[in-house]
Protein backbone atom coordinates (compact mmCIF):
# COMPACT_ATOMS: atom_id res chain seq x y z
CA UNK A 1 0.00 0.00 0.00
CA UNK A 2 1.27 3.14 -1.18
CA UNK A 3 0.65 6.65 0.49
CA UNK A 4 -1.90 7.56 -2.26
CA UNK A 5 -4.23 6.89 0.86
CA UNK A 6 -3.18 10.30 2.59
CA UNK A 7 -5.36 12.01 -0.37
CA UNK A 8 -8.62 10.71 1.39
CA UNK A 9 -7.45 12.38 4.06
CA UNK A 10 -6.81 15.69 2.16
CA UNK A 11 -10.32 15.31 0.83
CA UNK A 12 -11.71 14.84 4.22
CA UNK A 13 -9.77 17.63 5.66
CA UNK A 14 -11.11 20.25 2.97
CA UNK A 15 -15.06 18.70 3.59
CA UNK A 16 -15.01 20.38 6.88
CA UNK A 17 -13.82 23.29 5.91
CA UNK A 18 -17.21 24.72 5.63
CA UNK A 19 -18.66 22.50 8.71
CA UNK A 20 -16.71 23.66 11.10
CA UNK A 21 -19.02 23.75 13.94
CA UNK A 22 -20.16 20.03 13.32
CA UNK A 23 -16.25 18.91 14.05
CA UNK A 24 -16.53 21.58 17.03
CA UNK A 25 -19.12 19.70 18.95
CA UNK A 26 -17.20 16.81 19.79
CA UNK A 27 -15.82 18.63 22.09
CA UNK A 28 -18.50 19.94 24.42
CA UNK A 29 -20.48 16.10 24.81
CA UNK A 30 -17.28 14.42 26.54
CA UNK A 31 -17.09 17.87 28.49
CA UNK A 32 -20.26 17.90 29.47
CA UNK A 33 -20.14 14.37 30.69
CA UNK A 34 -17.01 14.91 32.91
CA UNK A 35 -18.51 17.80 34.60
CA UNK A 36 -22.21 16.55 35.14
CA UNK A 37 -21.35 13.06 36.26
CA UNK A 38 -17.61 13.31 36.78
CA UNK A 39 -17.85 16.65 39.21
CA UNK A 40 -21.25 16.74 39.82
CA UNK A 41 -22.47 13.07 40.46
CA UNK A 42 -18.88 12.27 42.36
CA UNK A 43 -19.43 14.99 45.19
CA UNK A 44 -22.61 12.36 46.26
CA UNK A 45 -20.88 9.66 45.76
CA UNK A 46 -17.42 10.32 47.39
CA UNK A 47 -14.79 7.96 46.97
CA UNK A 48 -14.32 4.94 44.64
CA UNK A 49 -12.09 1.61 45.36
CA UNK A 50 -10.14 0.40 42.27
CA UNK A 51 -6.85 -1.01 41.57
CA UNK A 52 -6.06 -1.54 45.34
CA UNK A 53 -6.44 2.74 45.66
CA UNK A 54 -9.56 4.88 46.95
CA UNK A 55 -9.71 7.54 44.68
CA UNK A 56 -12.67 10.47 44.26
CA UNK A 57 -14.91 9.17 42.26
CA UNK A 58 -14.02 11.91 39.41
CA UNK A 59 -10.95 11.00 38.89
CA UNK A 60 -12.54 7.15 38.52
CA UNK A 61 -14.96 8.25 35.85
CA UNK A 62 -12.52 10.57 33.72
CA UNK A 63 -10.45 7.94 32.27
CA UNK A 64 -13.87 5.69 31.62
CA UNK A 65 -15.33 9.05 29.97
CA UNK A 66 -11.84 9.26 27.65
CA UNK A 67 -12.19 5.78 26.28
CA UNK A 68 -15.97 6.63 25.63
CA UNK A 69 -15.35 9.71 23.51
CA UNK A 70 -12.72 7.89 21.23
CA UNK A 71 -15.13 5.09 20.71
CA UNK A 72 -17.83 7.77 19.82
CA UNK A 73 -15.60 10.13 18.02
CA UNK A 74 -13.94 6.78 15.62
CA UNK A 75 -17.48 5.33 15.42
CA UNK A 76 -19.46 8.34 14.37
CA UNK A 77 -16.88 9.07 10.91
CA UNK A 78 -16.81 5.37 10.24
CA UNK A 79 -20.45 4.37 10.28
CA UNK A 80 -23.19 7.09 9.41
CA UNK A 81 -20.41 9.56 7.40
CA UNK A 82 -19.26 6.28 5.36
CA UNK A 83 -22.46 4.95 4.95
CA UNK A 84 -23.23 8.38 3.10
CA UNK A 85 -20.46 8.56 1.25
CA UNK A 86 -20.73 5.09 0.24
CA UNK A 87 -24.06 4.98 -0.53
CA UNK A 88 -25.92 8.06 -1.69
CA UNK A 89 -22.95 10.39 -2.14
CA UNK A 90 -21.12 8.08 -4.07
CA UNK A 91 -17.36 9.58 -2.94
CA UNK A 92 -16.07 6.66 -3.03
CA UNK A 93 -16.99 5.10 -6.60
CA UNK A 94 -15.38 8.81 -7.76
CA UNK A 95 -12.15 8.08 -5.90
CA UNK A 96 -11.58 4.62 -7.34
CA UNK A 97 -11.96 6.55 -10.72
CA UNK A 98 -8.78 7.81 -9.92
CA UNK A 99 -5.01 5.52 -9.07
CA UNK A 100 -6.67 5.19 -5.50
CA UNK A 101 -7.54 1.20 -4.63
CA UNK A 102 -10.19 0.28 -2.13
CA UNK A 103 -7.15 -0.56 0.93
CA UNK A 104 -6.20 2.95 -0.06
CA UNK A 105 -10.26 4.14 0.53
CA UNK A 106 -10.68 2.11 3.61
CA UNK A 107 -7.27 3.02 5.36
CA UNK A 108 -7.80 6.78 4.60
CA UNK A 109 -11.31 7.19 5.74
CA UNK A 110 -10.24 4.94 8.82
CA UNK A 111 -7.07 7.23 9.21
CA UNK A 112 -9.46 10.47 9.08
CA UNK A 113 -11.51 8.78 11.80
CA UNK A 114 -8.43 8.27 14.19
CA UNK A 115 -7.05 11.71 13.50
CA UNK A 116 -10.57 13.56 14.36
CA UNK A 117 -10.70 11.27 17.66
CA UNK A 118 -7.07 12.04 18.28
CA UNK A 119 -8.10 15.62 18.21
CA UNK A 120 -11.06 15.50 20.84
CA UNK A 121 -9.17 12.86 23.18
CA UNK A 122 -5.96 14.95 23.14
CA UNK A 123 -8.59 18.22 24.33
CA UNK A 124 -10.32 15.73 26.92
CA UNK A 125 -7.11 14.78 28.88
CA UNK A 126 -6.02 18.26 28.83
CA UNK A 127 -8.85 18.89 30.67
CA UNK A 128 -8.65 16.14 32.53
CA UNK A 129 -4.90 17.27 33.52
CA UNK A 130 -5.85 20.81 34.13
CA UNK A 131 -8.99 19.64 36.65
CA UNK A 132 -6.37 17.27 38.82
CA UNK A 133 -8.27 13.86 37.34
CA UNK A 134 -4.86 11.94 35.95
CA UNK A 135 -2.94 11.78 39.54
CA UNK A 136 0.09 9.28 37.38
CA UNK A 137 2.47 10.15 34.97
CA UNK A 138 1.87 7.43 33.02
CA UNK A 139 -0.99 9.30 32.22
CA UNK A 140 0.21 10.96 29.21
CA UNK A 141 0.30 7.11 27.90
CA UNK A 142 -4.01 7.68 27.76
CA UNK A 143 -3.63 9.80 24.73
CA UNK A 144 -1.84 6.98 22.05
CA UNK A 145 -4.43 4.44 24.42
CA UNK A 146 -7.21 6.62 23.38
CA UNK A 147 -5.92 6.57 20.13
CA UNK A 148 -6.12 2.75 19.45
CA UNK A 149 -10.04 2.53 21.15
CA UNK A 150 -10.74 4.53 18.05
CA UNK A 151 -8.45 2.50 15.96
CA UNK A 152 -10.01 -0.76 16.95
CA UNK A 153 -13.78 0.85 17.01
CA UNK A 154 -13.49 2.23 13.39
CA UNK A 155 -12.08 -0.90 11.89
CA UNK A 156 -15.00 -2.66 13.26
CA UNK A 157 -17.13 -0.29 12.58
CA UNK A 158 -16.18 0.35 8.87
CA UNK A 159 -16.72 -3.34 8.62
CA UNK A 160 -20.12 -3.36 10.04
CA UNK A 161 -21.43 -0.71 7.90
CA UNK A 162 -20.24 -2.36 4.68
CA UNK A 163 -23.32 -4.42 5.33
CA UNK A 164 -25.81 -1.86 5.91
CA UNK A 165 -28.30 -1.16 3.10
CA UNK A 166 -30.48 1.49 5.02
CA UNK A 167 -30.28 4.31 7.74
CA UNK A 168 -32.75 1.81 9.73
CA UNK A 169 -29.66 -0.56 10.33
CA UNK A 170 -28.26 2.29 12.44
CA UNK A 171 -30.71 1.94 15.19
CA UNK A 172 -28.58 -1.58 16.30
CA UNK A 173 -25.21 0.59 15.70
CA UNK A 174 -27.11 3.38 18.17
CA UNK A 175 -28.39 0.30 20.82
CA UNK A 176 -24.68 -1.44 20.96
CA UNK A 177 -22.71 1.82 21.77
CA UNK A 178 -24.83 3.20 24.55
CA UNK A 179 -25.15 -0.67 26.07
CA UNK A 180 -21.13 -0.59 25.83
CA UNK A 181 -21.67 3.09 27.18
CA UNK A 182 -23.53 2.12 29.78
CA UNK A 183 -22.22 -1.08 31.03
CA UNK A 184 -18.48 -1.19 30.37
CA UNK A 185 -17.31 0.06 33.97
CA UNK A 186 -17.39 3.90 32.56
CA UNK A 187 -19.39 4.96 35.88
CA UNK A 188 -19.09 2.19 38.19
CA UNK A 189 -16.74 -0.65 38.96
CA UNK A 190 -17.18 -3.88 37.21
CA UNK A 191 -17.02 -6.03 40.98
CA UNK A 192 -20.19 -4.23 41.51
CA UNK A 193 -22.27 -6.38 39.10
CA UNK A 194 -23.06 -9.90 39.56
CA UNK A 195 -20.22 -12.23 38.69
CA UNK A 196 -21.61 -13.62 35.36
CA UNK A 197 -22.68 -10.71 34.70
CA UNK A 198 -18.63 -9.49 34.96
CA UNK A 199 -17.40 -12.19 33.16
CA UNK A 200 -19.41 -10.94 30.13
CA UNK A 201 -18.64 -7.22 30.48
CA UNK A 202 -15.05 -8.32 30.53
CA UNK A 203 -15.01 -9.78 27.02
CA UNK A 204 -16.18 -6.63 25.01
CA UNK A 205 -14.41 -4.09 23.69
CA UNK A 206 -14.87 -0.84 25.17
CA UNK A 207 -14.30 -2.39 28.70
CA UNK A 208 -10.52 -2.78 27.46
CA UNK A 209 -10.28 0.55 26.50
CA UNK A 210 -11.84 1.70 29.98
CA UNK A 211 -9.34 -0.61 31.80
CA UNK A 212 -6.36 0.44 29.59
CA UNK A 213 -7.00 4.12 30.27
CA UNK A 214 -7.98 3.78 33.76
CA UNK A 215 -4.59 1.84 34.86
CA UNK A 216 -2.54 4.68 32.87
CA UNK A 217 -4.79 7.66 34.93
CA UNK A 218 -4.03 5.54 37.84
CA UNK A 219 -0.36 4.37 37.18
CA UNK A 220 -1.85 0.81 37.82
CA UNK A 221 0.34 -1.02 35.66
CA UNK A 222 0.34 -4.58 35.09
CA UNK A 223 0.70 -7.44 32.32
CA UNK A 224 -2.52 -7.72 31.80
CA UNK A 225 -2.75 -4.34 30.00
CA UNK A 226 -0.78 -6.14 26.98
CA UNK A 227 -3.95 -8.13 26.61
CA UNK A 228 -6.01 -5.34 26.04
CA UNK A 229 -3.73 -3.79 23.96
CA UNK A 230 -3.65 -6.82 21.86
CA UNK A 231 -7.62 -7.06 21.79
CA UNK A 232 -7.93 -3.85 20.42
CA UNK A 233 -5.31 -4.01 17.94
CA UNK A 234 -6.35 -7.09 16.47
CA UNK A 235 -10.25 -5.46 15.98
CA UNK A 236 -8.63 -2.53 14.21
CA UNK A 237 -6.54 -4.64 11.80
CA UNK A 238 -8.90 -6.98 10.85
CA UNK A 239 -11.83 -4.50 10.72
CA UNK A 240 -9.72 -2.99 7.93
CA UNK A 241 -9.10 -5.63 6.12
CA UNK A 242 -12.76 -7.10 6.21
CA UNK A 243 -13.58 -3.20 5.36
CA UNK A 244 -11.10 -2.73 2.32
CA UNK A 245 -11.94 -6.46 1.39
CA UNK A 246 -15.84 -5.88 1.13
CA UNK A 247 -15.32 -2.34 -0.51
CA UNK A 248 -13.76 -4.53 -3.37
CA UNK A 249 -16.34 -7.01 -3.61
CA UNK A 250 -19.09 -3.98 -4.07
CA UNK A 251 -17.10 -1.42 -6.12
CA UNK A 252 -15.13 -3.31 -8.10
CA UNK A 253 -16.95 -6.60 -8.91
Amino acid sequence: MTALFLHVIERDMLAYRRMWLIFLTGFAEPLLYLLSIGVGVGALVGTVQVGGQTVDYEVFVAPGLLAAAAMNGSVFDTTFNFFFKFKYARSFDAMLATPLRTTDVAVGELSWALLRGSIYAAAFLVTMALLGLVPSGWGILCLPAAMLIGFAFAGAGMAATTWMRSFVHFDYVNLAIITLFLFSATFFPVSRYPTGIQWLIEITPLYQGVALERALALGDLNWTLLIRVVYLAAMGIVGVRVAGARLRLLLQP
